[in-house]
């Protein structure tokens, strides 16, 4: 075939290739998109999800069904999404156990690298270092000295094992070099409990169940364990900032679709959630649930996804936490 006509059929079938792409996102979606959420009604995700669902319909032209399939430690709701069809008419809203479960448990009913594509973060749950206001700790330096000279070294209250606030104190103690327990509860609530007590030493959990506390002088916040500071509570520096440069660890979700989800559907999903939350009514509603808005691309969202396996497997491993 000569050259000139061999670069026309090239180009011919590429274009055929865009707009058979193009068809996809004109045509999606055809029906109403079903939004699972891992957990029940009531807490932070299904507030999101719904938040999401409510401001999404009117930009894609289509209802949102939200689903909440919650239990296994997200894995029903995971597995529902990886076995569904990939026409982008079933969407999940993952969670941080997504990414945990995968050193955490041997065997799983899918494969997170292969049975999903990840559209876009869209929050994170923030976890502050919060302690007792008695306490005779004031800075995070303090805390790490009080508990290098303790015994007992230092305890933490976790709402479950295997969970982001269980695995980040198990990584603020082997990085501040000190010892400790974390010990489990059923729940942030119950954690709470037992600090206003002083039974425990701290909380790394989210700030919304606690600021009442911290509001009333009982709860001092010492730190957050974020990237950066985090407009939720300004005013606590990153443990970063407080000589802990690898502690970082959030609760966190995001979109994620079934494998083979054409790439324009996953494109357009990405466009529309990203200018939903961009939009600063619904950053002030997310927000007031103790969350805050991220946003990005499908290949930031799935470099994230490999980042978060690759360093709660180390924690997992050296710790070795197995799953209740």
């Amino acid at each position: 075939m000569p050259i000139q006509r061999r670069h026309l059929l090239g180009a011919s079938l590429a274009s055929l290739g865009l707009a058979h792409t193009g068809a996809f996102a004109q045509a999606w979606p055809a029906r109403p998109v079903h939004l699972i959420a891992p957990y029940g009604a009531g807490g932070s995700n299904d507030i999101l999800t719904r938040l999401l669902g409510e401001a999404l319909a009117p930009r894609i032209g289509q209802s949102l069904v939200i689903e909440n399939k919650a239990g296994a430690g997200t894995r029903i709701a995971n597995e529902y999404v990886a076995r569904a069809a990939p026409d982008g008419h079933t969407v999940l809203h993952a969670a941080a156990p997504i990414a945990i479960g995968v050193a955490l448990y041997p065997k799983l009913p899918y494969d997170v690298k292969k049975d999903f594509v990840p559209v876009l973060s869209t929050a994170i749950a923030p976890l502050f270092l919060i302690v007792n206001a008695d306490a005779p700790y004031k800075t995070v330096a303090e805390f790490i000295a009080y508990g290098k000279a303790s015994d007992k070294g230092l305890t933490f209250g976790s709402p479950g094992a295997g969970s982001a606030p269980h695995l980040t104190a198990e990584l603020l103690m082997r990085s501040a070099g000190t010892k400790g327990l974390v010990v489990q509860f059923r729940g942030d609530a119950p954690a709470y409990t037992e600090l206003l007590a002083g039974r425990i030493d701290a909380t790394l959990t989210a700030i919304s169940t606690a600021l009442p506390h911290i509001q009333a002088g009982k709860l001092r916040v010492l730190g957050v364990a974020n990237e950066e500071r985090t407009p939720l509570y300004p005013q606590a520096p990153t443990l970063r900032e407080s000589g802990l440069a690898s502690v970082v660890g959030y609760g966190w979700y995001g979109l994620m679709v079934p494998a083979g989800t054409p790439a324009a559907i996953v494109q357009k999903l990405n466009a529309e959630t990203n200018a939903v939350l961009s939009d600063p009514e619904v950053r002030k509603k997310v927000e007031a649930v103790g969350l805050q808005v991220r946003g990005g691309t499908s290949a930031e969202f799935s470099a994230f996804i490999d980042s978060e396996i690759r360093k709660w497997t180390q924690v997992i491993q050296a710790a070795n936490i197995k799953p209740e």
